[in-house]
């Protein structure tokens, strides 16, 4: 084809004008690049984002946090910590992360009391915490700025000397499950028996009864009143039976538990057992507000309540209406018997609350926000303790109910409902069949299949 000098003219203007714009689209994506950030996690369990309670907690930490990593720059471990550390970044922009080389700030290594290369120090306000190379996972992580976000010592105090479920010993029966949990999120625990020290101590956060066996004193009933006079916040974990001696507790709080268990047939189609009671659905009390898990209760007492004067009562959950309290045997055919036992639906768990300027109770007499002089104190009843004993705080929700208790009872209400699996499950357990399957195909079958397919394919093209 022919051209003119005006065609070569306009041929060569059009490529500069190409080149051009080419060199200003690469600058303009290099710009936006720099400036704006847009990722995508396209893997199976999403490996590189946080877990929603993750962000959760990250969002709801309302100061900036300084994070500190004494890391060297041998390895890979800087990388490491800039990844994790970035992820919450995008949902707390105001986390600064700073890095120290021990090797050449020896000083700083000590004031900070690190012991590990690798090591993070968190702080957050007037809060401070380490976290060890060990611990770096999304897990630790994350418990550690919920324990940042908890100011102030939080005690929950069991109530012992009379068989109670305990938060220290491993049996099916007791919360040593349930209460490693919550030290891991920053409360401390302890058991507390009033015939040793007959005073509740003044900074327990929240006093629990968890289903005492043997009787109580009148003393010590006595100072358990005397502590809720106080505005002591209580967890009580009533089971089927007798109250043994809590029954002034009981007449405060205008509380009356239903003879016999409940039963539910619609429970027993899932949990093969009648008495062991499947909650789906919860009431708009903060505490399971937006509480989405199915929980169990293995067997429960229903709870009537007439909301005393000066308090206010509501209900965290009730029973389907075909439910009932059976007040006979539940081995056999279980039915419902008229004049006997109470239909249902039935409260399994009610929370009650007052206000006072009065309360004296340490740490959590004191006013949240600082602009009210008044307290609200915090009960929860609940008609079974076994959904939090070891044997059963696995099931569906029941540990994320305990730990949503637990922060409302302390007062730590942007802590409420968020949930206790904080990573996600990124193992692959297989059986040893499994494991010698794969063995057997990648390591073998498909290499022979491999080599003797091209032995095969080079020989017919040799007899050609």
């Amino acid at each position: 084809m022919y051209h003119t000098p005006k065609t070569r003219w306009q041929l060569r203007l059009m490529n500069l004008s190409f080149v051009v714009l080419f060199l200003l689209a690469v600058g303009l994506l290099q710009w936006l690049a720099k400036e704006y950030h847009l990722q995508f996690d396209w893997t199976r369990m999403h490996r590189h984002s946080l877990a929603p309670a993750s962000v959760t907690v990250a969002e709801r930490l309302k100061e900036p946090l300084k994070i500190t990593a004494f890391a060297s720059q041998r390895g890979e471990t800087r990388r490491f910590i800039r990844e994790m550390v970035g992820r919450y970044q995008k949902h707390k922009p105001d986390i600064t992360l700073e890095f120290v080389d021990p090797d050449t700030a020896p000083e700083r290594v000590r004031e900070a009391g690190v012991q590990f290369d690798g090591e993070l120090v968190f702080e957050y306000g007037d809060a401070r915490e380490n976290l060890s190379p060990a611990q770096f996972n999304e897990q630790n992580f994350t418990n550690a700025l919920t324990r940042l976000g908890h100011r102030g010592e939080r005690w929950v105090v069991f109530l012992g000397g009379h068989g109670e479920r305990s938060p220290d010993k491993q049996a099916n029966f007791d919360l040593s499950t349930w209460a490693g949990q919550l030290q891991s999120r920053g409360f401390q625990t302890r058991t507390l028996s009033l015939g040793e020290h007959p005073r509740i101590p003044d900074n327990t956060t929240v006093l629990v009864i968890a289903g005492p066996r043997t009787r109580l004193l009148a003393g010590e009933v006595r100072e358990i009143r005397n502590y809720l006079d106080r505005g002591g916040n209580l967890l009580w974990l009533h089971d089927p039976g007798l109250l043994l001696g809590l029954e002034p507790l009981a007449e405060s709080f205008g509380i009356e538990f239903h003879p016999g268990v409940i039963v539910d047939p619609a429970s027993e189609d899932i949990t093969g057992n009648a008495a062991a009671i499947v909650v789906t659905k919860y009431g708009s009390h903060p505490v399971v507000r937006g509480f989405g898990d199915n929980t169990v209760f293995p067997q429960a007492a229903g709870i009537s309540l007439n909301t005393p004067e000066g308090w206010q009562g509501s209900v965290l959950m009730d029973t389907r209406p075909a439910s009932w309290s059976e007040t006979g045997a539940l081995d056999g055919p279980i039915l419902f018997d008229k004049g006997r036992d109470i239909r249902g639906p039935l409260n399994l768990a009610v929370a009650l609350t007052r206000t006072s300027d009065k309360f004296a109770v340490g740490e959590a007499a004191k006013p949240r926000d600082g602009d009210d002089n008044r307290r609200e104190q915090r009960v929860v009843v609940i008609g079974d303790g076994d959904f939090l004993a070891n044997s059963f705080i696995p099931n569906g929700g029941n540990l994320e109910l305990g730990m949503s208790i637990v922060n409302w009872l302390s007062q730590d209400d942007a802590f409420v409902n968020i949930p206790v699996k904080t990573a996600r499950d990124r193992s692959l357990d297989m059986s040893r069949g499994g494991q010698l399957a794969i063995v057997a195909v990648f390591l073998a079958l498909l290499p022979i299949t491999l080599v003797g397919s091209g032995v095969w394919i080079w020989l017919r093209r040799r007899k050609r």
